[in-house]
Protein backbone atom coordinates (compact mmCIF):
# COMPACT_ATOMS: atom_id res chain seq x y z
CA UNK A 1 0.00 0.00 0.00
CA UNK A 2 1.64 3.43 -0.89
CA UNK A 3 0.62 6.51 0.79
CA UNK A 4 0.83 10.05 0.11
CA UNK A 5 1.23 12.64 2.64
CA UNK A 6 0.42 16.33 2.18
CA UNK A 7 1.58 18.25 4.97
CA UNK A 8 0.17 22.20 4.98
CA UNK A 9 0.58 24.84 7.40
CA UNK A 10 3.21 25.31 10.25
CA UNK A 11 6.10 23.81 11.17
CA UNK A 12 3.98 22.56 13.89
CA UNK A 13 2.03 20.26 12.19
CA UNK A 14 5.12 19.47 10.48
CA UNK A 15 5.83 17.54 13.10
CA UNK A 16 1.99 15.76 13.72
CA UNK A 17 3.20 14.86 10.30
CA UNK A 18 6.22 13.64 11.17
CA UNK A 19 4.48 11.59 14.04
CA UNK A 20 2.11 9.80 11.72
CA UNK A 21 4.83 8.69 9.24
CA UNK A 22 6.22 7.35 12.12
CA UNK A 23 3.17 5.51 13.63
CA UNK A 24 2.37 4.56 9.40
CA UNK A 25 6.06 2.77 9.33
CA UNK A 26 4.87 0.33 12.33
CA UNK A 27 2.93 -1.58 9.39
CA UNK A 28 5.32 -3.07 7.31
CA UNK A 29 3.14 -3.65 4.48
CA UNK A 30 2.86 0.27 3.95
CA UNK A 31 5.17 2.40 1.86
CA UNK A 32 5.45 6.03 0.95
CA UNK A 33 4.89 7.98 -1.98
CA UNK A 34 4.99 11.59 -3.72
CA UNK A 35 3.61 10.97 -6.67
CA UNK A 36 -0.29 11.62 -6.49
CA UNK A 37 -0.64 9.33 -9.42
CA UNK A 38 0.88 5.73 -7.60
CA UNK A 39 -1.05 6.82 -4.24
CA UNK A 40 -3.58 3.78 -2.43
CA UNK A 41 -4.25 6.28 -0.19
CA UNK A 42 -3.82 10.21 0.57
CA UNK A 43 -3.47 12.32 3.56
CA UNK A 44 -3.49 15.89 3.55
CA UNK A 45 -3.00 17.68 7.37
CA UNK A 46 -4.20 20.77 7.04
CA UNK A 47 -4.20 24.80 8.28
CA UNK A 48 -6.99 26.92 8.94
CA UNK A 49 -4.57 29.84 11.17
CA UNK A 50 -6.23 33.08 8.56
CA UNK A 51 -8.21 32.76 5.66
CA UNK A 52 -5.30 32.58 3.07
CA UNK A 53 -4.55 28.91 4.84
CA UNK A 54 -8.10 27.71 4.56
CA UNK A 55 -8.29 27.81 1.05
CA UNK A 56 -5.22 26.25 0.00
CA UNK A 57 -6.15 23.23 2.18
CA UNK A 58 -9.80 23.46 0.85
CA UNK A 59 -8.40 23.61 -2.62
CA UNK A 60 -5.74 20.73 -2.01
CA UNK A 61 -8.60 18.29 -0.59
CA UNK A 62 -10.60 18.92 -3.83
CA UNK A 63 -7.25 18.58 -5.77
CA UNK A 64 -7.22 15.49 -4.23
CA UNK A 65 -10.40 14.10 -4.25
CA UNK A 66 -10.21 13.97 -8.18
CA UNK A 67 -7.64 10.58 -7.47
CA UNK A 68 -9.95 9.19 -5.34
CA UNK A 69 -12.58 9.68 -7.78
CA UNK A 70 -10.98 8.79 -10.94
CA UNK A 71 -7.22 7.73 -9.94
CA UNK A 72 -5.45 5.05 -8.56
CA UNK A 73 -6.48 6.56 -5.08
CA UNK A 74 -8.58 4.16 -2.43
CA UNK A 75 -8.69 6.27 0.44
CA UNK A 76 -8.67 9.86 1.14
CA UNK A 77 -8.31 11.60 4.69
CA UNK A 78 -8.18 14.82 5.92
CA UNK A 79 -6.46 15.26 9.36
CA UNK A 80 -4.86 18.75 11.70
CA UNK A 81 -7.09 21.83 12.06
CA UNK A 82 -9.24 22.26 9.15
CA UNK A 83 -10.62 18.57 10.10
CA UNK A 84 -10.81 19.63 13.74
CA UNK A 85 -12.49 23.09 12.72
CA UNK A 86 -15.31 21.88 10.09
CA UNK A 87 -15.72 18.48 11.59
CA UNK A 88 -19.06 17.84 10.25
CA UNK A 89 -18.95 20.17 6.85
CA UNK A 90 -15.57 18.20 5.27
CA UNK A 91 -17.83 14.88 5.01
CA UNK A 92 -21.01 16.31 3.99
CA UNK A 93 -19.80 18.88 1.44
CA UNK A 94 -16.85 16.66 -0.03
CA UNK A 95 -18.25 12.72 -0.35
CA UNK A 96 -14.90 11.78 -1.63
CA UNK A 97 -12.68 12.23 2.12
CA UNK A 98 -13.38 8.53 4.00
CA UNK A 99 -12.01 10.59 6.88
CA UNK A 100 -11.52 12.84 8.94
CA UNK A 101 -9.02 13.28 11.82
CA UNK A 102 -8.97 16.00 14.99
CA UNK A 103 -5.62 17.59 15.91
CA UNK A 104 -5.36 15.76 19.12
CA UNK A 105 -6.23 12.38 17.54
CA UNK A 106 -3.24 11.65 15.25
CA UNK A 107 -1.92 8.82 16.75
CA UNK A 108 -4.94 6.78 15.84
CA UNK A 109 -3.56 7.01 11.69
CA UNK A 110 -2.31 3.45 11.56
CA UNK A 111 -5.94 2.22 13.06
CA UNK A 112 -7.86 4.53 10.42
CA UNK A 113 -5.93 3.05 7.41
CA UNK A 114 -6.24 -0.27 8.62
CA UNK A 115 -10.13 0.47 8.63
CA UNK A 116 -10.30 1.83 5.51
CA UNK A 117 -9.01 -1.16 4.14
CA UNK A 118 -12.01 -2.76 5.40
CA UNK A 119 -14.09 -0.80 3.39
CA UNK A 120 -15.09 1.43 5.56
CA UNK A 121 -15.90 4.85 5.30
CA UNK A 122 -16.98 8.36 6.81
CA UNK A 123 -14.69 7.61 10.07
CA UNK A 124 -14.29 10.37 12.12
CA UNK A 125 -11.91 10.58 15.30
CA UNK A 126 -11.77 13.09 17.61
CA UNK A 127 -10.34 12.96 20.85
CA UNK A 128 -10.80 15.55 23.90
CA UNK A 129 -8.66 18.21 22.93
CA UNK A 130 -7.59 18.41 26.95
CA UNK A 131 -5.43 15.40 26.36
CA UNK A 132 -1.86 15.64 27.66
CA UNK A 133 0.88 15.60 24.71
CA UNK A 134 4.05 13.36 24.06
CA UNK A 135 7.02 13.75 22.61
CA UNK A 136 7.73 9.88 23.03
CA UNK A 137 6.86 8.99 19.57
CA UNK A 138 8.87 7.47 16.87
CA UNK A 139 9.30 10.28 13.57
CA UNK A 140 10.08 10.41 10.24
CA UNK A 141 11.89 13.48 9.78
CA UNK A 142 11.15 15.31 6.28
CA UNK A 143 13.37 18.10 6.94
CA UNK A 144 16.37 16.69 5.55
CA UNK A 145 17.76 15.28 8.87
CA UNK A 146 20.03 17.63 9.65
CA UNK A 147 17.70 19.82 10.84
CA UNK A 148 14.35 19.26 13.07
CA UNK A 149 11.66 21.24 15.24
CA UNK A 150 10.95 19.72 18.26
CA UNK A 151 7.52 21.10 19.60
CA UNK A 152 7.58 21.30 23.45
CA UNK A 153 3.68 22.00 24.14
CA UNK A 154 0.53 22.21 22.06
CA UNK A 155 -2.09 25.09 22.83
CA UNK A 156 -3.03 28.28 24.03
CA UNK A 157 -4.10 30.15 26.62
CA UNK A 158 -3.29 33.79 25.47
CA UNK A 159 -7.30 33.54 23.69
CA UNK A 160 -6.33 36.90 21.10
CA UNK A 161 -9.47 38.47 19.88
CA UNK A 162 -8.76 37.30 16.37
CA UNK A 163 -7.15 33.64 16.98
CA UNK A 164 -8.76 30.12 16.78
CA UNK A 165 -5.69 28.58 17.89
CA UNK A 166 -7.43 27.72 21.35
CA UNK A 167 -10.55 26.38 19.81
CA UNK A 168 -8.79 24.02 17.57
CA UNK A 169 -5.73 23.23 19.68
CA UNK A 170 -6.66 23.44 23.37
CA UNK A 171 -5.27 24.94 25.91
CA UNK A 172 -1.63 25.07 26.29
CA UNK A 173 -0.32 21.61 27.56
CA UNK A 174 3.69 21.32 27.96
CA UNK A 175 5.63 18.03 27.50
CA UNK A 176 7.09 16.28 30.56
CA UNK A 177 11.15 17.56 30.44
CA UNK A 178 12.46 14.02 30.41
CA UNK A 179 10.80 13.08 27.26
CA UNK A 180 11.83 16.38 24.96
CA UNK A 181 15.07 16.10 26.62
CA UNK A 182 15.03 12.34 25.08
CA UNK A 183 13.45 12.90 21.61
CA UNK A 184 16.05 15.70 20.68
CA UNK A 185 18.93 13.39 21.93
CA UNK A 186 17.26 10.40 19.85
CA UNK A 187 17.33 13.37 16.95
CA UNK A 188 21.07 14.20 17.76
CA UNK A 189 21.82 10.63 17.78
CA UNK A 190 20.03 10.48 14.04
CA UNK A 191 22.40 13.13 12.63
CA UNK A 192 20.17 16.15 13.71
CA UNK A 193 22.95 19.19 13.98
CA UNK A 194 20.22 22.18 14.43
CA UNK A 195 17.06 21.82 17.38
CA UNK A 196 14.27 24.49 16.46
CA UNK A 197 12.00 24.46 19.53
CA UNK A 198 8.45 25.14 18.78
CA UNK A 199 5.05 25.75 20.34
CA UNK A 200 1.89 28.11 19.95
CA UNK A 201 4.34 30.11 22.52
CA UNK A 202 7.75 28.72 23.62
CA UNK A 203 8.36 30.85 26.71
CA UNK A 204 5.11 29.47 28.83
CA UNK A 205 6.95 26.44 28.58
CA UNK A 206 6.62 24.41 31.66
CA UNK A 207 3.74 26.82 33.68
CA UNK A 208 0.83 24.17 33.27
CA UNK A 209 3.36 21.24 34.76
CA UNK A 210 5.57 22.75 36.86
CA UNK A 211 3.79 25.57 37.80
CA UNK A 212 6.81 28.38 36.64
CA UNK A 213 8.03 28.54 33.16
CA UNK A 214 10.83 26.31 32.62
CA UNK A 215 12.00 26.95 29.19
CA UNK A 216 15.39 28.48 30.40
CA UNK A 217 15.90 25.10 32.44
CA UNK A 218 14.69 23.13 29.21
CA UNK A 219 17.37 24.81 27.26
CA UNK A 220 19.85 24.55 29.67
CA UNK A 221 19.59 20.19 29.29
CA UNK A 222 19.64 20.93 25.80
CA UNK A 223 22.51 22.57 25.34
CA UNK A 224 24.59 19.71 26.81
CA UNK A 225 23.19 17.44 24.54
CA UNK A 226 26.51 16.00 22.15
CA UNK A 227 26.01 16.35 18.37
CA UNK A 228 23.89 19.52 18.32
CA UNK A 229 25.37 22.48 17.50
CA UNK A 230 22.58 25.06 17.36
CA UNK A 231 19.43 25.84 19.48
CA UNK A 232 17.11 27.72 17.80
CA UNK A 233 13.69 28.89 19.56
CA UNK A 234 10.72 30.67 17.32
CA UNK A 235 7.48 31.64 18.46
CA UNK A 236 8.36 34.09 21.93
CA UNK A 237 5.81 36.46 23.44
CA UNK A 238 7.91 39.36 23.98
CA UNK A 239 5.84 40.05 27.47
CA UNK A 240 7.07 36.42 29.04
CA UNK A 241 10.72 36.62 28.23
CA UNK A 242 12.45 37.23 31.20
CA UNK A 243 15.62 38.38 32.08
CA UNK A 244 16.46 34.84 33.19
CA UNK A 245 16.16 33.42 29.63
CA UNK A 246 18.09 35.98 27.76
CA UNK A 247 20.88 35.18 30.28
CA UNK A 248 20.83 31.67 29.07
CA UNK A 249 20.51 32.62 25.27
CA UNK A 250 23.54 35.03 26.26
CA UNK A 251 25.47 32.42 27.85
CA UNK A 252 25.01 28.88 26.06
CA UNK A 253 27.05 28.84 22.63
CA UNK A 254 24.93 26.33 21.08
CA UNK A 255 21.73 28.86 21.48
CA UNK A 256 21.45 30.74 17.99
CA UNK A 257 21.49 35.07 19.40
CA UNK A 258 17.81 34.52 17.15
CA UNK A 259 14.41 35.00 18.14
CA UNK A 260 11.16 35.00 16.99
CA UNK A 261 8.84 38.07 18.81
CA UNK A 262 5.12 37.89 17.13
CA UNK A 263 3.79 41.55 18.39
CA UNK A 264 1.38 41.74 15.94
CA UNK A 265 0.90 45.50 16.71
CA UNK A 266 2.70 48.73 18.45
CA UNK A 267 -0.79 50.85 19.18
CA UNK A 268 -1.82 50.48 22.09
CA UNK A 269 -5.37 50.51 21.78
CA UNK A 270 -4.93 47.78 18.81
CA UNK A 271 -3.05 45.61 21.01
CA UNK A 272 -5.81 45.95 23.87
CA UNK A 273 -8.38 44.79 21.18
CA UNK A 274 -6.33 41.83 20.19
CA UNK A 275 -6.41 40.75 23.88
CA UNK A 276 -2.61 41.10 23.68
CA UNK A 277 -0.37 41.53 26.88
CA UNK A 278 1.24 43.95 26.06
CA UNK A 279 2.06 47.92 25.22
CA UNK A 280 3.92 49.98 22.87
CA UNK A 281 6.39 50.72 25.99
CA UNK A 282 6.90 47.26 27.33
CA UNK A 283 7.42 46.04 23.52
CA UNK A 284 10.09 48.78 23.05
CA UNK A 285 11.46 47.72 26.72
CA UNK A 286 11.99 44.32 25.98
CA UNK A 287 13.91 44.78 22.45
CA UNK A 288 16.40 47.43 23.92
CA UNK A 289 16.81 44.87 26.70
CA UNK A 290 17.79 41.80 24.62
CA UNK A 291 19.52 44.11 22.14
CA UNK A 292 21.61 45.51 25.52
CA UNK A 293 22.52 41.70 26.34
CA UNK A 294 23.10 40.28 23.15
CA UNK A 295 24.22 42.82 20.85
CA UNK A 296 24.19 40.38 17.43
CA UNK A 297 21.12 38.88 18.21
CA UNK A 298 18.46 38.93 15.23
CA UNK A 299 14.59 39.37 15.84
CA UNK A 300 12.14 38.51 13.67
CA UNK A 301 8.41 39.45 14.39
CA UNK A 302 5.12 39.21 12.46
CA UNK A 303 2.43 42.22 12.58
CA UNK A 304 -1.57 42.69 11.66
CA UNK A 305 -2.02 45.36 9.57
CA UNK A 306 -5.68 46.75 9.04
CA UNK A 307 -7.23 45.41 12.67
CA UNK A 308 -10.48 45.95 13.43
CA UNK A 309 -10.94 49.69 14.43
CA UNK A 310 -7.13 50.59 13.20
CA UNK A 311 -7.35 54.05 12.62
CA UNK A 312 -4.72 56.02 10.84
CA UNK A 313 -2.67 57.26 13.64
CA UNK A 314 -3.02 53.71 14.68
CA UNK A 315 -1.42 52.93 11.88
CA UNK A 316 1.49 55.77 11.68
CA UNK A 317 2.35 54.68 15.25
CA UNK A 318 2.91 51.09 13.93
CA UNK A 319 4.96 52.64 10.71
CA UNK A 320 7.52 54.57 13.71
CA UNK A 321 7.71 51.21 15.30
CA UNK A 322 8.76 49.31 12.66
CA UNK A 323 11.36 52.22 11.47
CA UNK A 324 12.65 52.64 15.38
CA UNK A 325 12.94 49.06 15.80
CA UNK A 326 14.78 48.21 12.88
CA UNK A 327 13.49 44.65 13.28
CA UNK A 328 16.18 42.52 11.11
CA UNK A 329 12.99 39.65 9.98
CA UNK A 330 9.14 41.10 9.39
CA UNK A 331 6.43 39.48 7.85
CA UNK A 332 2.76 41.65 7.87
CA UNK A 333 -0.52 39.84 7.43
CA UNK A 334 -3.32 42.00 6.27
CA UNK A 335 -6.05 41.44 8.69
CA UNK A 336 -8.59 38.37 8.09
CA UNK A 337 -11.75 37.91 10.19
CA UNK A 338 -11.96 34.43 10.87
CA UNK A 339 -15.55 33.10 12.00
CA UNK A 340 -16.03 32.16 15.58
CA UNK A 341 -13.46 35.18 16.93
CA UNK A 342 -14.35 37.98 19.00
CA UNK A 343 -12.62 40.23 16.26
CA UNK A 344 -15.08 39.00 13.23
CA UNK A 345 -17.76 40.46 15.03
CA UNK A 346 -16.51 43.76 16.36
CA UNK A 347 -17.35 47.28 14.44
CA UNK A 348 -15.20 48.84 12.24
CA UNK A 349 -14.23 46.30 10.48
CA UNK A 350 -11.00 48.03 7.96
CA UNK A 351 -11.72 48.13 4.01
CA UNK A 352 -9.97 45.45 2.27
CA UNK A 353 -8.59 47.79 0.26
CA UNK A 354 -6.93 49.76 3.13
CA UNK A 355 -5.69 46.72 4.91
CA UNK A 356 -3.70 45.90 2.24
CA UNK A 357 -2.22 49.46 1.66
CA UNK A 358 -1.06 49.75 5.28
CA UNK A 359 0.51 45.80 4.59
CA UNK A 360 2.39 47.37 1.40
CA UNK A 361 3.16 50.57 3.09
CA UNK A 362 4.97 48.45 5.97
CA UNK A 363 6.45 45.67 3.42
CA UNK A 364 8.10 48.83 2.05
CA UNK A 365 9.53 50.33 4.79
CA UNK A 366 11.05 47.10 6.00
CA UNK A 367 12.42 46.45 2.32
CA UNK A 368 14.66 48.62 3.02
CA UNK A 369 15.86 47.98 6.67
CA UNK A 370 16.15 44.87 5.77
CA UNK A 371 18.35 45.38 2.30
CA UNK A 372 20.39 47.91 4.49
CA UNK A 373 20.93 44.90 7.20
CA UNK A 374 22.14 42.90 4.28
CA UNK A 375 24.32 45.70 2.77
CA UNK A 376 25.85 46.18 6.46
CA UNK A 377 26.88 42.51 6.59
CA UNK A 378 29.91 42.49 3.97
CA UNK A 379 33.15 41.58 5.49
CA UNK A 380 31.56 39.89 8.46
CA UNK A 381 33.04 35.78 8.96
CA UNK A 382 29.90 34.02 9.64
CA UNK A 383 29.45 30.06 10.45
CA UNK A 384 27.32 28.15 7.54
CA UNK A 385 25.38 25.38 7.76
CA UNK A 386 25.16 24.32 4.50
CA UNK A 387 21.43 23.32 2.87
CA UNK A 388 22.24 22.01 -0.42
CA UNK A 389 23.97 22.56 -3.77
CA UNK A 390 23.03 24.45 -6.28
CA UNK A 391 22.17 22.16 -9.41
CA UNK A 392 24.92 22.22 -12.47
CA UNK A 393 26.83 24.90 -10.86
CA UNK A 394 29.65 24.82 -8.19
CA UNK A 395 28.11 26.55 -5.49
CA UNK A 396 25.60 25.59 -2.69
CA UNK A 397 23.30 27.24 -0.28
CA UNK A 398 23.73 28.06 3.10
CA UNK A 399 22.39 29.52 6.27
CA UNK A 400 23.97 31.63 9.18
CA UNK A 401 22.01 31.65 12.92
CA UNK A 402 20.43 34.70 11.78
CA UNK A 403 18.26 32.69 9.49
CA UNK A 404 15.30 29.99 10.14
CA UNK A 405 14.85 27.25 7.50
CA UNK A 406 11.64 28.42 5.15
CA UNK A 407 10.95 31.58 6.65
CA UNK A 408 14.39 33.76 6.26
CA UNK A 409 16.94 34.01 4.23
CA UNK A 410 20.17 32.37 2.27
CA UNK A 411 23.71 32.44 1.81
CA UNK A 412 25.38 31.62 -1.15
CA UNK A 413 28.78 30.21 -2.10
CA UNK A 414 30.92 29.62 -5.10
CA UNK A 415 33.39 26.67 -4.25
CA UNK A 416 35.22 24.03 -5.26
CA UNK A 417 34.95 22.21 -2.21
CA UNK A 418 33.26 19.15 -1.76
CA UNK A 419 30.42 19.65 1.07
CA UNK A 420 27.69 17.89 2.60
CA UNK A 421 24.32 18.72 3.90
CA UNK A 422 24.68 19.98 7.36
CA UNK A 423 28.41 20.47 6.84
CA UNK A 424 29.68 23.83 8.68
CA UNK A 425 31.52 26.18 7.14
CA UNK A 426 33.51 29.30 8.04
CA UNK A 427 32.36 32.42 5.52
CA UNK A 428 32.99 35.52 4.81
CA UNK A 429 30.46 37.52 3.13
CA UNK A 430 31.23 39.18 -0.13
CA UNK A 431 28.13 40.53 -0.97
CA UNK A 432 24.21 41.17 -0.11
CA UNK A 433 21.08 40.76 -3.08
CA UNK A 434 18.02 41.68 -1.27
CA UNK A 435 17.33 39.33 1.56
CA UNK A 436 20.08 36.96 0.75
CA UNK A 437 24.17 37.34 1.03
CA UNK A 438 26.90 35.93 -1.09
CA UNK A 439 30.28 34.44 0.77
CA UNK A 440 33.49 32.79 0.05
CA UNK A 441 34.90 29.97 2.37
CA UNK A 442 38.05 30.80 4.14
Amino acid sequence: MKILFISLGCDKNLVDTEEMLGTLCENNDISFTDDEMEADVIIINTCCFVNDAKEESINTIIEMAEHRTHGRCRSLIVAGCLAQRYKSEILKEIPEVDAVIGTASTDAILDIVNRLQKDEDNIEVYNPLDMPVSADKKRILTTGGHYAFLKIAEGCNKCCSYCVIPSIRGKYRSIPMEQLVHKAQELADGGVKELILVAQETTMYGVDLYNKKMLPELLEKLCAINGLYWIRILYCYPEEITDELIQVIKNQDKICNYLDIPVQHAADNVLKNMKRRATLAQLTETIGRLRKEIPDIVLRTTLISGFPGETEEDHEILKKFVEDMRFDRLGVFAYSPEEGTEAAEMENQVDENIKEERRDELMSIQQDIAFEMSESRIGREMLVMIEGKLADENAYVGRTYMDAPGVDGNIFITTDADLMTGDFVKVKVTGAVEYDLIGEIL
